[in-house]
């Protein structure tokens, strides 16, 4: 009688991990980012436990794959292992997690191994997997890598298992059980069998397949078998040996000696059913790999579905007429991990800065700016516009599509002019919570200016109040008898020329040095701010209190957007920048004419901490359920007028493209900039670009028929007044001479190297002969295209013709360059070149106090700074009353100011209010909540 063939686990396994090398290698060679990785969670330290790990180990390095071990102290408790197997579920550079078994006793088996998501459970032994697989027809993502081997076995051993008799003894949930499933689904007559089976033996005899996983040491016999049977021994026990130099032998739950007597085929231990094991587990974490990048690359926006009313209701009935989806499903989609997610309810969440590192090896999407025109004062429809171009582009071409958009402030929301969601049915939900609160960023801003306003008051009062020798021991005390100068302190004295550290170190001179400020109180331009319209605080008295002293002054309040931290919001790139810029805003001179910081007064560090969530870009959705982005909110006037480089870069990356896909893949962020072009699109171009490094793709200028029958000499436009018959009839001739206005906009816009795409806003009482005006006016003028759009009242479906008018634009060639730069460029300079090329002014006419102003910053060693200029929108000139397109005129500057921290000058050309006030009939007279708890009321 012939011994049985024995099945060589070790020469398969070997064959199935170069496989697994040999196919990673292949995807590597077109997928340079693919990585497979594995992490095993091992707690404790058993012997046993560090030999199979160490055999994964070695396996995974000779597939090519990556595997980190996790070590955990025996003492660790449940709960900490079950978050660190939440951080692993929601990483995804991680495609596998094992966590090895056995656990100790006080963490629950079960537990630990179940909060495995499923498609990172390479072990196969979560509920759902292993669910899947009982099912008939079920889909398992991973199959138990033990009952995956023993299949791989028979089938490279030539086992022909349909029709087959096969009796499975052993009916765990990791062998027995899945064992079963599996050749079961393999067309076998399957009987499973335990140790307390009646006449198991019996049993037995009628297989052709036997599989024995009882877990006893040589429990089945060569007599049990019947001829030519093929054994699967997946046993592994150890038994007493005293030849061997541990004390013990291997042996499987197979009587190997009798059985191989009998059996056909059989499997060794070891060296059978143990190696497919690990090659097994290598080969679901490439599969898992294989699945993950996948995903990735076919990140896809599911859209909500409009239903578009005629005549259109008001915006509130809109917004709460549509279900948004939950803000979870925005972030999966859009491939954002729950643990980069941070939720503030079901419709809104930030997202974690850490993302930008995540994905740091994708190439951009494409990068488009909407501007406008010099509008009226009721607007021009730029965020419906936004909006509606986002929706075209993510719910009706299937492209990845951002909005990214600035948050409103809730005093305009409260006052006139309404708020900033879009309009129509191209509008940002839920619209009461965008424009209400949001998540706090806003009054996070108010708390930090607010802070750093006290401390300055506060600073100058104890100065003045102690002598140098009790004032620093003051600002320095001992603690637990050691003092320390803070992160803070450290700067000033740097600055100061100062090297020492050690408080106890300065001398008499140093020390007054240290602790005299000497802020001079008429040049402080530090105000408290509000984020409510509120006239009565423009120009305030503080120190009045008798405790003050006396130690009065004439300051005021601006509304919140008009701070210099929200700038700073919006143009920071991370902490560390956040941290060096709210540190070197200016807050006044000292009496020497050196400029104060906020570093110098101390607060640095609390402001920072103050914003350290308000950093973090706000996700929600359109109407249509597409994504948005809605962070920071400075005003257009004195301020950069834009959301935030981080929103765009996190936008960016997230509308990316990996190496090896083709640009073709590549998604699309749409952002506004507020006001016309010639300011809100001058200073994204010159100071938010420059600052952020990013490059637009195309610039979309809206524009529309009333705007340009305005500039073409019609009679003027007022909020809360009826417009003129000359805006609700035809006049072809009226449009084509607005158009000049267009025509030095899409000039301008043309300046910085950009494709330019002119969106016509299309009202209702528009003519075609009007519209086909402004297209061929545009043409003319040098626009990539001009597309008339209806997303206000048809949604995305709107402005699907102005979609693909702009991503034909993105692909054209790009010559994108600044309109000066500022190491050799004065202000003065500067300021001529943005009135001559931006406004077609003749120049700018300084005011002795601007003149002096730029001599200071320029002293103080900001003059390289960028430059804007605060005026009128309502006009390409200072004058509002100046349309179409001015000539001979000379834009006078009566003001410089220095926001230092954000990083750039700003020059007033009239009196901009940074605080407005509310009219008769404001709009908090409307709103109430109902008996829900709903607002009701908003515009």
């Amino acid at each position: 009688m012939l011994d049985a063939v024995v099945i060589d686990g070790n020469a398969i396994a070997r064959s199935v991990r170069q496989r697994v090398y040999d196919e990673i290698k292949e995807i590597q060679s077109t997928q340079t980012r693919f990585n497979p990785n594995l992490v095993i969670v091992q707690v404790g330290t058993r012997p046993d436990s560090s030999a199979y790990v160490r055999m994964k180990l070695k396996a995974a390095k000779e597939a090519g794959i990556s595997c980190e071990v996790r070590k955990f102290p025996e003492d660790i408790s449940e709960s900490e292992v079950l978050e660190e197997i939440s951080v692993l579920n929601d990483d995804p550079a991680v495609h596998g997690i094992l966590v090895q078994l056995p656990v100790p006793r006080h963490i629950s088996e079960t537990k630990v191994t179940n909060a495995v998501v499923i498609d990172k459970d390479v072990d196969g032994f979560g509920p759902l997997n292993v669910g899947e697989l009982a099912k008939r027809g079920g889909n398992p993502l991973f199959v138990p890598c033990t009952p995956a081997g023993v299949m791989v076995l028979l089938k490279e051993s030539g086992v022909k298992i349909r029709g087959k008799r096969a009796v499975v003894i052993g009916r765990s949930d990791i062998v027995g059980s899945p064992v079963s499933y599996l050749l079961k689904n393999a067309d076998a007559t399957v009987t499973i069998c335990h140790r307390y089976t009646n006449d198991l033996e019996e049993i037995v005899k009628s297989a052709d397949i036997v599989v024995a996983a009882v877990g006893i040491p040589e429990f089945v016999k060569g007599e049990w078998l019947k001829k030519d049977a093929v054994v699967i021994d997946v046993g592994i026990n150890y038994i007493p040996d005293a030849s061997k130099r541990s004390g013990q032998r291997l042996v499987g739950d197979v009587d190997y000696p009798s059985a191989s007597k009998v059996a056909s085929l059989i499997t060794p231990v070891p060296g059978g059913v143990g190696p497919m094991t690990v090659a097994m587990l290598v080969q679901n974490v490439v599969n898992s790999a294989k699945r993950s990048y996948a995903a990735q690359d076919k990140r896809h926006i599911t859209p909500l579905p409009l239903k578009c009313l005629k005549p259109v209701p008001s915006d509130f009935e809109i917004s709460r007429a549509q279900h948004p989806k939950h803000i979870t499903d925005i972030a999966h989609e859009i491939g954002i991990t729950d643990h980069e997610l941070e939720q503030h309810g079901p419709y809104k969440a930030k997202v974690s800065l850490n993302i930008l590192d995540r994905l740091k090896s994708r190439k951009n999407g494409k990068y488009i700016l909407v501007g406008g025109i010099t509008p009226t004062p009721l607007g021009e429809g730029k965020s419906t516009t936004t909006v509606g171009l986002v929706q075209a582009l993510g719910a009706h071409l299937n492209k990845i599509a951002f909005a990214n958009v600035r948050q409103p402030s809730m005093g305009p929301t409260f006052g006139i002019k309404g708020g900033a969601a879009g309009g129509g049915y191209s509008q940002v939900i839920p619209m009461d919570e965008f424009n209400m609160h949001l998540t706090g960023d806003i009054h996070a801003i108010s708390q930090a200016n607010n802070l750093l306003a006290a401390a300055i008051d506060t600073r100058m009062f104890h100065e003045e109040s102690q002598k140098d020798a009790a004032l620093y021991k003051r600002l320095v005390p001992p603690k637990k008898g050691v003092r320390s100068f803070t992160k803070s302190m450290l700067n000033r004295l740097e600055r100061l020329g100062i090297t020492k550290t050690d408080p106890n170190a300065l001398t008499e001179e140093e020390v007054s040095k240290f602790v005299r400020l000497n802020i001079d109180p008429d040049t402080i331009t530090w105000r408290r701010v509000v984020d409510c319209n509120d006239r009565h605080l423009r120009s305030i008295t503080v120190g009045q209190g008798a405790t003050e002293k006396g130690h009065t002054r004439q300051t005021g309040f601006d509304i919140t957007v008009a701070s210099e931290c929200m700038a700073i919001l919006a143009l920071n790139t991370g902490i560390k920048d956040i941290r060096r810029r709210l540190g070197a805003m200016v807050v006044a001179s000292d009496i020497h004419g050196n400029p104060v910081t906020c570093e110098d007064i101390g607060a640095a560090g609390a402001l920072t901490a103050l914003l350290k969530d308000a950093i973090k870009p706000n996700l929600m959705q359109t109407l249509e359920g597409t994504p948005v982005f809605v962070h920071a909110g400075p005003f257009a006037n004195i301020s950069i007028g834009a959301s935030s480089v981080l929103a765009d870069q996190i936008a960016l990356k997230l509308a990316g493209t990996e190496a090896g896909e083709p640009d073709s893949k590549a998604g699309y962020v749409v952002t506004e900039a507020g006001f016309d072009f010639t300011m809100g699109g001058e200073r994204f171009f010159n100071i938010k670009c420059r600052t952020s490094g990013l490059k637009p793709d195309a610039v979309v200028l809206v524009a529309t028929v009333r705007a340009l029958k305005l500039h073409g000499g019609g009679p003027d436009v007022k909020p809360g007044q009826a417009l003129a018959d000359e805006y609700t009839t035809e006049n072809v001739a009226l449009v084509t001479k607005g158009c000049e206005n267009l025509k030095k906009q899409i000039s301008n816009a043309k300046r910085y190297g950009v494709p330019v795409v002119v969106a016509i806003n299309r009202f209702v009482t528009d003519s075609d002969a009007e519209l086909a005006a402004i297209r061929e006016q545009a043409l003319l003028a040098g626009a990539d295209d001009a597309i008339p759009t209806n997303h206000w009242e048809e949604g995305g479906a709107g402005a699907v013709e102005l979609a693909e008018g702009v991503i034909k634009a993105a692909e054209k060639e790009n010559n994108f360059e600044l309109l000066y730069e500022t190491e050799n460029t004065s202000a003065v300079e500067k300021l001529e070149i943005i009135a001559k090329e931006m406004y077609g002014a003749d120049g700018v006419e300084l005011s002795e106090l601007a003149r002096k102003k730029i001599e200071t910053y320029t002293r103080q060693g900001f003059g390289n700074l960028p430059i804007c200029i605060a005026k009128t929108q309502y006009s390409l000139s200072h004058d509002p009353k100046l349309k179409g397109v001015p000539k001979g005129f000379t834009v006078p500057i009566r003001d410089v100011r220095a926001s230092v921290g954000a990083g750039y000058l700003y020059a007033l050309a009239a009196e901009i209010m940074t605080i407005p006030g509310l009219p008769t009939h404001a709009g908090y007279l409307n709103v109430e909540v109902n008996e829900k708890g709903e607002i009701d009321g908003l515009f």
